[in-house]
């Protein structure tokens, strides 16, 4: 991602966009056509999310992960790659990486293997990552988003994605690049730190659908407190496999964009590439294989490598971490095992917390708010909960109160550049709330 700093997406920038999402066929908001029009190109979509576990320390040392630290203070020497240094896997990174694994329906294998995937460069020291290419630690599971569609943008259209694998596997370093001076600096506190990377297979057709679908995760994992999901700090990142083919007929060849950080970059960059290669096919020409990266002020994707040549990154088992063993319950621990040590897949599934789609569901069917409303409530962190104890200390309909949070709460929060969470609760009385009212007032 911070190789390429001038093409990541700042909230402040104002993206110039060629084409917009409604421009293309996407399946949750059909284009109608004439019967006897041809067979149109549609797009498809797989993505790779990259996911910081939300841990203290590093997944293979006991460095602290913290952002913004000053450069190379947070590296030990295993992160630096001193010879005669091994590593000591993180037990909060894989009880994070089984509870992600559950809550999105996957199966959890019992046993699960680590291996080197060699690049060089120069954040990364050793030449290798460690990752998990052979037998991951949950593969096979689905992911279910919700998109608003219809004339009024009312109505929940729900769709799914297949999740083909999660693996734990480390970050690399960050490189610096300073043109002026011709030269790169490396910061290796993102060394080592633990990610989850979650492999999306290609059942999407458009940027907004992809961009619901991360959405959607981000609030899951988030939900769960196995990443904090801020994605302007690097802690998702994003790589878009984006191809175009007519239905029916074998997919076409992809491009990579890569170290999307931002959900409407993402939705963008999607749509753009989408309308890009539907192009060049009409020219009768032929879509690179290649790995692109998103300009947002252009609003372009842009070339910035060929794919053409399969690279061999020589995968080899890590010959210093023996194979990950997770249980079912205590029952299954064996002899001389303390449980404490262990991680216990029944225990982790006790602890999973409601997930944002079942909360979205509860809401409405408990408050007989609309739809919309639902998104607008789970979407803001903290915003669920003080609606709830505003409902408690009011006879006022749902509907009200929804109305009131969503438009004078949220506007004056804007405002004052501030969030719900943990600084407002329902108390006295509030502008136009006679006389069971609501306020909102810090604590």
């Amino acid at each position: 991602m911070n190789k390429q700093m001038s093409m990541l997406c700042p909230k402040a920038s104002r993206v110039i966009r060629r084409i917009s999402t409604s421009s293309l066929r996407c399946d949750s908001q059909p284009q109608p056509r004439a019967k006897s029009a041809p067979q149109q190109l549609v797009g498809v979509v797989g993505l790779e999310v990259h996911a910081q576990i939300n841990s203290n320390t590093k997944l293979f040392s006991g460095s602290s992960v913290r952002f913004s630290a000053p450069p190379n203070s947070l590296v030990s020497f295993f992160d630096a790659s001193l010879p005669g240094t091994l590593p000591v896997l993180n037990k909060r990174c894989v009880e994070a990486a089984v509870m992600t694994g559950l809550a999105l329906n996957c199966t959890i294998n019992r046993k699960s293997l680590f291996d080197r995937k060699h690049y060089f460069y120069a954040d990364l020291p050793s030449g290798y990552q460690i990752t998990q290419q052979r037998q991951p630690i949950a593969v096979d599971g689905t992911l279910t988003y919700s998109l608003l569609g219809g004339t009024k943008r009312s109505q929940v259209i729900r769709k799914t994605v297949n999740i083909k694998q999660i693996q734990l596997e480390q970050d690399s370093g960050k490189s610096l690049h300073d043109d002026l001076r011709s030269q790169t600096l490396i910061d290796l506190n993102r060394a080592g730190v633990g990610l989850m990377e979650l492999v999306m297979e290609p059942d999407m057709s458009c940027g907004e659908e992809a961009a619901a679908a991360v959405r959607e995760l981000q609030l899951i994992l988030q939900a769960l407190g196995t990443c904090q999901g801020n994605m302007s700090e690097g802690q998702m990142r994003v790589d878009a496999n984006v191809s175009v083919h007519k239905p029916g007929e074998p997919l076409g060849i992809r491009a990579e964009v890569k170290n999307i950080n931002s959900v409407r970059c993402l939705a963008r960059a999607i749509d753009y590439e989408i309308q890009r290669q539907i192009e060049v096919l009409q020219r009768g020409q032929t879509v690179q294989n290649e790995t692109r990266a998103y300009d947002s002020k252009s609003g372009e994707t842009i070339p910035m490598r060929d794919k053409e040549g399969l690279q061999d990154y020589r995968f080899m088992p890590e010959p210093n971490l023996p194979p990950l063993i997770v249980y079912e319950d205590n029952a299954s621990l064996p002899t001389g095992i303390d449980a404490c040590q262990a991680v216990v897949v029944h225990k982790i599934r006790e602890g999973l917390p409601e997930l944002p789609g079942v909360k979205r569901d509860r809401l409405v069917q408990t408050y007989g708010i609309l739809p919309e409303h639902s998104f607008t409530l789970v979407n803001e962190d903290g915003l669920v909960e003080y609606f709830e104890a505003v409902m408690k200390v009011t006879k006022k309909e749902p509907r009200k109160v929804i109305g009131w949070v969503t438009n004078e709460l949220l506007g004056h929060l804007k405002e004052k550049d501030m969030s719900v969470s943990h600084r407002f609760f329902p108390g006295e009385i509030l502008n136009g709330f006679h006389p069971e009212g609501l306020i909102i007032q810090a604590i």
